[in-house]
């Protein structure tokens, strides 16, 4: 499943050079990452309500040319990877009108035991599932 989302580059969103700080991009990438996992069925606050949380870590970023204020950029993220004890992510920052590509990103996320702070072995059977089932479906678009 690819998650596609438009948004305008806003003042808050860049830096003294007046390009998108660094940093911004690692919060559009979350945000895409939650709508993506809900749109595949999974309830981040029930998992939180059950001791499951999904920390990043790792995180590549490549910076391909830079986004710049009043921009309407398009961020596309799907799931390229899962593991038994890992989820890996892409996301793609293009440039709305010219297609440019602006950053290609990656994210991995694990599944860990919220009371005692340890990783999980092996992720439960029915996320698993889920998150297989989401590298083959269909793009969802959101403007």
């Amino acid at each position: 499943m690819e998650y596609i989302q438009e948004i305008r580059v806003l003042y808050s969103d860049t830096d003294s050079y007046g390009v998108v700080w660094h940093g911004a991009y690692t919060k559009w990438f979350e945000a895409a990452r939650v709508e993506l996992v809900e749109k595949l069925g999974v309830s981040l606050e029930t998992l939180e309500k059950n001791n499951i949380l999904f920390p990043v870590v790792e995180m590549n970023i490549r910076y391909k040319s830079s986004a710049k204020m009043n921009e309407r950029i398009i961020i596309k993220t799907k799931i390229i990877e899962v593991k038994s004890v890992s989820i890996t992510f892409e996301h793609r920052v293009y440039e709305k009108d010219t297609n440019k590509l602006r950053v290609i990103a990656q994210t991995t996320i694990v599944v860990i035991d919220s009371l005692t702070g340890k990783m999980f072995r092996k992720i439960p059977e029915d996320l698993y599932t889920c998150f297989i089932s989401g590298i083959d479906s269909a793009p969802i678009a959101i403007s």
